[in-house]
């Protein structure tokens, strides 16, 4: 019996080339560059989990959801997403879409590639006189430091009875990489699995994966 896979896939500098929520933050903090910096050196380093990280952010935005919308509609995926998608679905695996990043531009751009059955999980902001306030649908689930625990969404699509491919390139993925039965990665994430000596292979954008990786971490 062939087993099927299910592709998880980051969406900030994956799906996306950009990273769009890093640059949403940058765009409406209104000068709070150094503090924006601290706070990432902080997440890097491993002292600030991603959910204090993403609530700190947030509180010092100012945006209305014209604005974030507006500002979202500028970027575009990978044109390579697409048809790998496609292609994976018409065989029977599962795609989806896990991210620290926010919904409310995820699926935006998802949609417009004509991929807007996609199933997302994601973090969730609200806009309200002006404020930016986060949500984390799927923190009940987490490791206690990830707004959305990619790691637990591995081990939910493993007990559906999938082999797990991650598809990223960030440090928000690190604990999705620690249980997947393989890992397709670039930038800072193959960086750390080289680190952690957790087995990856390394890729520059879609159109160069082939369905065979799923199937070679069936083996």
């Amino acid at each position: 019996m062939t087993i099927p896979v299910a592709w998880l896939c980051d969406f900030d500098g994956t799906v996306c080339p950009d990273d769009i929520g890093h640059r949403f933050v940058m765009r409406f903090a209104r000068g709070e560059d150094a503090r924006l910096e601290s706070l990432a050196e902080r997440w890097r380093a491993g002292t600030l989990g991603h959910r204090e990280l993403t609530e700190a952010e947030c509180a010092l935005l100012s945006c209305t959801a014209e604005e974030a919308h507006a500002f979202a509609a500028s970027f575009a995926i990978d044109p390579g997403f697409a048809p790998f998608a496609r292609a994976a679905l018409a065989r029977g695996d599962a795609v989806c879409v896990l991210s620290e990043g926010f919904e409310f531009y995820i699926a935006a751009l998802l949609a417009r590639a004509g991929l807007g059955a996609l199933p997302v999980a994601s973090n969730r902001v609200r806009f309200e006189n002006g404020r930016v306030i986060p949500e984390f649908p799927y923190a009940a689930r987490s490791c206690g430091r990830c707004g959305n625990c990619k790691g637990a969404h591995v081990r939910e699509w493993r007990a559906r009875g999938h082999r797990t491919v991650l598809i990223g390139d960030g440090y928000s993925d690190r604990c999705a990489a620690r249980e997947a039965d393989r890992v397709l990665a670039r930038g800072a994430l193959l960086d750390w699995c080289a680190r952690e000596r957790i087995p990856a292979q390394a890729f520059a954008a879609f159109d160069e994966l082939t369905l065979d990786f799923g199937r070679e971490a069936c083996a």
